[in-house]
């Protein structure tokens, strides 16, 4: 598989697949694609990890394409303005993932359930008690809101971030919450109650934009009706 992403912050990666060559997206995912790209619609194996998939913040079903007689060509294009990125997994090196990220695969990357394993870490780190967890081996397309920061935390290292502003990190990483600090920042600050500690090693990705605040900056905005 070869792939050129394009497009500046309204970006498409499009994707050239050998004969036989497949990817898994979303419903929704494709923009385009040649005509002998062969559609099948998927839960991903066992109904329980349709299900995860669910709660992780993706669809039930997945769509395989797959190239039939030849060369093919698909393109991906992600739900929000931003960029995309390309990131490898490998059997030892698995990826934490926010919700709504999983744009596209490579047919060996397997997507699943994350738990966080801490209860506060999942009430208020900001991305939720449940993430996405991409394994296996092959490339996968994560969308990311805004513009994409990377850092490669050392052991023991750490990185406070706001409130849905983590995108992905590797699996050797951990979260957890932190309380800010002083009743008056707490109250006039406008960062609310915690951050999100992230500790290496391993990369992380952090987006410039946080989906959910800009939502909610935009339904605060709407006047309500008298």
């Amino acid at each position: 598989m070869k792939y050129e992403i394009t497009g500046d912050n309204a970006p498409v990666v499009i994707c050239t697949l050998e004969n036989g060559e497949s990817m898994i997206t979303e419903g929704g995912g494709m923009a385009w694609m040649s005509p002998n790209m062969e559609m099948a619609t998927s839960g991903g194996g066992s109904l329980g990890k349709a299900l995860g998939r669910m709660f992780s913040g993706e669809k039930i079903f997945q769509n395989i394409y797959t190239a039939r007689g030849g060369q093919g060509m698909i393109a991906f294009a992600p739900s929000f303005p931003g960029q995309i990125l390309a990131l490898d997994v490998t059997p030892d090196k698995p990826l934490i993932l926010q919700k709504r990220a999983f744009l596209a695969s490579e047919s060996g990357v397997e997507l699943s359930l994350y738990f966080q394993k801490k209860g506060m870490t999942g009430f208020f780190g900001g991305e939720g008690f449940i993430m996405q967890k991409v394994s296996g081996k092959g490339k996968v397309f994560i969308e990311v809101d805004g513009s994409a920061v990377t850092y490669d935390l050392g052991p023991a290292e750490q990185l406070i971030v706001d409130t849905g502003t983590l995108a992905a990190m590797e699996a050797t990483c951990t979260m957890d919450v932190v309380t800010v600090k002083g009743a008056k920042n707490i109250l006039f600050g406008g960062e609310g109650l915690f951050n999100t500690v992230v500790t290496g090693p391993g990369k992380v990705t952090l987006q410039t934009i946080s989906f959910t605040n800009l939502v909610s900056a935009i339904a605060a905005s709407i006047p309500s009706k008298s």
